[in-house]
Protein backbone atom coordinates (compact mmCIF):
# COMPACT_ATOMS: atom_id res chain seq x y z
CA UNK A 1 0.00 0.00 0.00
CA UNK A 2 1.31 3.42 -0.88
CA UNK A 3 2.04 5.57 1.74
CA UNK A 4 0.39 9.32 1.64
CA UNK A 5 2.16 11.85 0.87
CA UNK A 6 3.33 14.72 3.39
CA UNK A 7 0.96 17.90 2.64
CA UNK A 8 3.34 20.86 0.74
CA UNK A 9 3.52 23.54 2.74
CA UNK A 10 1.39 26.98 2.62
CA UNK A 11 4.24 28.76 0.79
CA UNK A 12 5.01 26.28 -1.60
CA UNK A 13 1.16 25.97 -2.69
CA UNK A 14 1.13 29.43 -2.86
CA UNK A 15 4.64 29.54 -5.12
CA UNK A 16 3.00 27.10 -7.09
CA UNK A 17 -0.09 28.25 -7.97
CA UNK A 18 0.99 31.60 -8.70
CA UNK A 19 1.16 31.24 -12.40
CA UNK A 20 -2.02 30.12 -12.98
CA UNK A 21 -3.39 32.96 -11.23
CA UNK A 22 -4.93 36.58 -12.21
CA UNK A 23 -2.25 39.38 -12.81
CA UNK A 24 -3.65 41.06 -9.56
CA UNK A 25 -3.68 38.13 -7.12
CA UNK A 26 -0.20 37.18 -8.86
CA UNK A 27 1.39 40.60 -7.11
CA UNK A 28 -0.35 40.25 -3.86
CA UNK A 29 0.73 36.10 -3.86
CA UNK A 30 4.32 37.55 -4.13
CA UNK A 31 3.83 40.15 -1.82
CA UNK A 32 2.58 37.52 1.04
CA UNK A 33 5.29 35.23 -0.27
CA UNK A 34 7.94 37.69 0.60
CA UNK A 35 6.80 38.24 3.56
CA UNK A 36 5.33 35.41 5.33
CA UNK A 37 6.11 36.36 8.48
CA UNK A 38 3.90 39.99 8.25
CA UNK A 39 1.18 37.76 6.62
CA UNK A 40 1.17 36.04 10.14
CA UNK A 41 1.32 38.78 12.54
CA UNK A 42 -0.74 41.56 11.00
CA UNK A 43 -4.15 42.58 9.95
CA UNK A 44 -5.42 42.05 6.98
CA UNK A 45 -6.00 45.80 6.43
CA UNK A 46 -2.46 46.57 7.24
CA UNK A 47 -1.09 43.70 4.68
CA UNK A 48 -2.99 45.32 1.99
CA UNK A 49 -2.04 48.99 2.94
CA UNK A 50 1.71 47.58 2.85
CA UNK A 51 1.20 46.02 0.06
CA UNK A 52 -1.03 48.42 -2.29
CA UNK A 53 -3.80 46.35 -2.27
CA UNK A 54 -7.56 45.40 -1.15
CA UNK A 55 -7.94 43.83 1.91
CA UNK A 56 -10.39 41.85 -0.10
CA UNK A 57 -7.60 40.24 -2.40
CA UNK A 58 -6.20 38.50 0.46
CA UNK A 59 -9.46 36.65 1.02
CA UNK A 60 -9.71 36.08 -3.10
CA UNK A 61 -5.92 34.83 -3.29
CA UNK A 62 -6.36 32.63 -0.28
CA UNK A 63 -9.53 30.97 -1.78
CA UNK A 64 -7.70 30.95 -5.53
CA UNK A 65 -5.49 28.21 -3.70
CA UNK A 66 -7.81 26.07 -2.52
CA UNK A 67 -8.38 27.61 1.16
CA UNK A 68 -12.01 28.67 2.80
CA UNK A 69 -10.42 32.54 3.30
CA UNK A 70 -7.79 34.21 4.35
CA UNK A 71 -7.93 33.46 8.22
CA UNK A 72 -7.16 29.65 7.08
CA UNK A 73 -4.46 30.55 4.68
CA UNK A 74 -2.56 32.72 7.88
CA UNK A 75 -3.22 29.73 10.00
CA UNK A 76 -1.66 27.48 7.97
CA UNK A 77 1.26 29.95 7.59
CA UNK A 78 1.37 30.36 10.91
CA UNK A 79 1.47 26.61 11.83
CA UNK A 80 4.38 25.80 9.09
CA UNK A 81 6.27 28.38 11.19
CA UNK A 82 6.36 26.72 14.44
CA UNK A 83 9.18 24.40 15.28
CA UNK A 84 8.87 21.04 15.65
CA UNK A 85 8.04 20.16 19.16
CA UNK A 86 9.81 16.67 19.79
CA UNK A 87 13.76 18.63 19.86
CA UNK A 88 12.47 22.37 19.32
CA UNK A 89 15.69 23.61 20.47
CA UNK A 90 18.36 20.68 19.29
CA UNK A 91 16.25 20.72 16.17
CA UNK A 92 17.34 24.20 15.50
CA UNK A 93 21.02 23.73 15.47
CA UNK A 94 23.38 24.23 12.87
CA UNK A 95 26.55 22.31 12.37
CA UNK A 96 29.80 24.29 13.30
CA UNK A 97 30.78 26.32 9.84
CA UNK A 98 34.62 26.04 8.60
CA UNK A 99 36.60 28.95 8.03
CA UNK A 100 38.95 31.41 10.45
CA UNK A 101 35.93 33.50 10.48
CA UNK A 102 32.62 31.45 10.79
CA UNK A 103 31.68 32.40 14.43
CA UNK A 104 31.78 36.28 13.80
CA UNK A 105 29.68 35.21 10.54
CA UNK A 106 27.06 33.72 13.17
CA UNK A 107 27.16 36.89 15.23
CA UNK A 108 26.17 39.27 12.48
CA UNK A 109 23.60 36.91 10.98
CA UNK A 110 21.99 36.74 14.24
CA UNK A 111 22.51 40.44 15.48
CA UNK A 112 21.08 41.34 11.41
CA UNK A 113 17.51 38.82 12.30
CA UNK A 114 17.55 40.17 15.96
CA UNK A 115 16.98 43.66 14.37
CA UNK A 116 15.15 42.84 11.35
CA UNK A 117 12.29 40.97 14.15
CA UNK A 118 12.67 44.20 15.99
CA UNK A 119 11.32 46.44 13.07
CA UNK A 120 8.11 44.01 12.55
CA UNK A 121 7.23 44.91 15.86
CA UNK A 122 3.77 46.85 16.33
CA UNK A 123 4.18 50.03 17.78
CA UNK A 124 0.43 50.68 17.74
CA UNK A 125 -0.20 47.43 19.60
CA UNK A 126 2.05 48.25 22.40
CA UNK A 127 0.53 51.36 22.64
CA UNK A 128 -3.17 50.24 22.84
CA UNK A 129 -1.75 47.22 25.51
CA UNK A 130 -0.16 49.95 27.87
CA UNK A 131 -3.45 51.87 28.41
CA UNK A 132 -5.15 48.46 29.17
CA UNK A 133 -2.11 48.32 32.08
CA UNK A 134 -2.37 52.21 32.87
CA UNK A 135 -6.33 51.54 33.29
CA UNK A 136 -6.39 48.19 35.05
CA UNK A 137 -6.69 48.12 39.38
CA UNK A 138 -3.70 45.55 39.24
CA UNK A 139 -1.45 44.23 37.21
CA UNK A 140 -0.14 40.35 37.02
CA UNK A 141 2.58 39.38 34.87
CA UNK A 142 3.13 35.39 33.84
CA UNK A 143 6.04 34.10 32.50
CA UNK A 144 7.75 30.98 32.88
CA UNK A 145 11.00 28.90 32.24
CA UNK A 146 12.99 31.03 29.47
CA UNK A 147 10.15 33.28 29.95
CA UNK A 148 10.82 34.25 33.50
CA UNK A 149 13.44 36.82 33.35
CA UNK A 150 11.19 38.84 31.13
CA UNK A 151 8.52 38.71 33.57
CA UNK A 152 10.61 39.40 36.25
CA UNK A 153 11.77 42.75 33.97
CA UNK A 154 8.26 43.72 33.56
CA UNK A 155 7.37 43.55 36.92
CA UNK A 156 10.10 44.90 38.13
CA UNK A 157 9.73 48.35 36.23
CA UNK A 158 6.28 48.00 36.63
CA UNK A 159 6.47 48.02 40.05
CA UNK A 160 9.14 51.11 40.35
CA UNK A 161 5.81 53.19 39.89
CA UNK A 162 2.83 51.24 40.39
CA UNK A 163 3.87 49.75 43.75
CA UNK A 164 1.42 47.49 45.45
CA UNK A 165 -1.05 46.89 42.22
CA UNK A 166 1.67 44.59 40.68
CA UNK A 167 2.09 41.12 40.83
CA UNK A 168 4.76 38.04 39.27
CA UNK A 169 2.24 35.22 38.78
CA UNK A 170 4.23 32.67 41.19
CA UNK A 171 6.63 34.52 42.72
CA UNK A 172 5.79 33.85 46.20
CA UNK A 173 3.77 30.80 46.25
CA UNK A 174 1.92 28.20 43.51
CA UNK A 175 0.71 29.79 40.51
CA UNK A 176 -2.58 28.43 40.96
CA UNK A 177 -2.96 30.46 44.34
CA UNK A 178 -2.24 33.58 41.97
CA UNK A 179 -4.42 32.31 39.62
CA UNK A 180 -7.97 32.38 41.92
CA UNK A 181 -7.07 35.97 43.01
CA UNK A 182 -7.51 37.28 39.29
CA UNK A 183 -10.24 39.54 39.39
CA UNK A 184 -11.95 41.59 36.25
CA UNK A 185 -10.74 45.02 36.39
CA UNK A 186 -6.73 43.28 36.42
CA UNK A 187 -4.83 43.30 33.72
CA UNK A 188 -2.82 39.80 33.20
CA UNK A 189 0.39 39.63 31.02
CA UNK A 190 1.35 36.27 29.59
CA UNK A 191 4.15 35.47 27.96
CA UNK A 192 5.78 32.75 25.65
CA UNK A 193 6.83 31.20 22.83
CA UNK A 194 6.76 27.72 20.90
CA UNK A 195 7.27 25.22 22.81
CA UNK A 196 4.53 26.78 25.21
CA UNK A 197 5.06 26.19 29.05
CA UNK A 198 1.68 24.73 30.47
CA UNK A 199 1.66 27.07 33.14
CA UNK A 200 1.68 29.76 30.82
CA UNK A 201 -1.32 28.68 28.51
CA UNK A 202 -3.22 27.68 32.04
CA UNK A 203 -2.44 31.68 33.52
CA UNK A 204 -4.32 32.65 29.76
CA UNK A 205 -7.49 30.93 30.92
CA UNK A 206 -7.63 31.78 34.22
CA UNK A 207 -7.50 35.28 33.02
CA UNK A 208 -10.46 34.27 30.86
CA UNK A 209 -12.12 32.78 33.48
CA UNK A 210 -12.04 36.03 36.15
CA UNK A 211 -13.17 38.33 33.25
CA UNK A 212 -9.35 39.69 33.27
CA UNK A 213 -8.22 41.95 30.42
CA UNK A 214 -5.31 39.20 28.62
CA UNK A 215 -2.43 40.67 27.11
CA UNK A 216 -0.49 38.21 25.20
CA UNK A 217 3.03 38.35 24.10
CA UNK A 218 3.87 35.95 22.01
CA UNK A 219 5.21 34.49 18.97
CA UNK A 220 2.40 33.98 16.45
CA UNK A 221 -1.03 34.24 16.37
CA UNK A 222 -1.38 30.52 17.36
CA UNK A 223 -0.54 30.70 20.39
CA UNK A 224 -2.49 28.74 22.99
CA UNK A 225 -2.04 31.14 25.61
CA UNK A 226 -2.46 33.55 22.79
CA UNK A 227 -6.28 32.43 22.23
CA UNK A 228 -9.03 35.70 23.03
CA UNK A 229 -6.21 37.75 23.91
CA UNK A 230 -7.78 41.25 24.63
CA UNK A 231 -3.77 42.27 23.31
CA UNK A 232 -1.51 40.01 20.85
CA UNK A 233 1.92 41.87 20.72
CA UNK A 234 3.68 39.42 18.29
CA UNK A 235 7.72 39.26 18.18
CA UNK A 236 9.95 37.03 15.99
CA UNK A 237 11.15 33.97 18.03
CA UNK A 238 12.18 31.86 15.65
CA UNK A 239 14.38 33.13 12.69
CA UNK A 240 17.20 34.11 14.93
CA UNK A 241 20.01 31.73 14.09
CA UNK A 242 20.95 29.69 16.94
CA UNK A 243 20.04 26.77 18.92
CA UNK A 244 17.60 28.62 21.22
CA UNK A 245 14.79 31.13 19.31
CA UNK A 246 15.21 34.47 20.65
CA UNK A 247 13.81 36.83 23.50
CA UNK A 248 14.71 40.09 22.06
CA UNK A 249 11.66 40.88 20.90
CA UNK A 250 9.82 40.16 24.01
CA UNK A 251 12.05 42.42 26.39
CA UNK A 252 11.60 45.39 23.67
CA UNK A 253 8.04 44.62 23.87
CA UNK A 254 8.39 44.84 27.96
CA UNK A 255 10.37 47.63 28.35
CA UNK A 256 8.24 49.84 25.77
CA UNK A 257 4.87 48.82 27.73
CA UNK A 258 6.62 49.85 30.80
CA UNK A 259 7.63 52.88 29.07
CA UNK A 260 4.23 54.17 28.05
CA UNK A 261 2.59 52.81 31.16
CA UNK A 262 4.98 55.13 33.09
CA UNK A 263 4.15 58.27 30.46
CA UNK A 264 -0.01 57.89 30.47
CA UNK A 265 0.64 58.01 34.26
CA UNK A 266 1.66 61.49 34.71
CA UNK A 267 2.68 63.33 37.83
CA UNK A 268 1.29 60.67 39.95
CA UNK A 269 3.54 57.94 38.05
CA UNK A 270 6.53 60.36 38.60
CA UNK A 271 6.30 60.77 41.92
CA UNK A 272 5.56 56.94 43.19
CA UNK A 273 8.96 56.90 41.26
CA UNK A 274 10.88 59.80 42.77
CA UNK A 275 9.55 57.67 45.94
CA UNK A 276 11.05 54.51 45.37
CA UNK A 277 14.41 56.10 44.36
CA UNK A 278 14.38 58.11 47.67
CA UNK A 279 13.53 54.75 49.30
CA UNK A 280 16.43 53.01 47.70
CA UNK A 281 18.66 55.77 48.06
CA UNK A 282 18.76 55.59 51.72
CA UNK A 283 19.22 51.90 51.98
CA UNK A 284 21.96 51.95 49.70
CA UNK A 285 20.90 49.43 47.39
CA UNK A 286 23.40 51.03 44.66
CA UNK A 287 26.89 51.09 45.06
CA UNK A 288 29.32 54.14 45.34
CA UNK A 289 32.47 55.16 45.13
CA UNK A 290 31.90 57.57 48.31
CA UNK A 291 30.11 55.28 50.28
Amino acid sequence: MAQAQPKASPLNELCSALPSLPMRLQEVGRFVAANDYDATTRSMRELAAVAGADPASFTRLAKAIGYSGWDELRAALTEARRPAQAAPFSGRARGRRAGPNADVTLVNEKLEAEAAGLGRISSTAIADAARALHGADRVWIAGFRSCRSVAELLTYQLRLFRPGAVQLVGGSGPDDIDHGAFRAGDAVVVIGFAPYSTASVLSARAAHRAGATLIAIADTIAAPMAEGADHLLLYEAAASPGFFPSLTGAIAIAQSLAAVAFTLGGAGAKRRLEETEDRLAETSQYFSERG
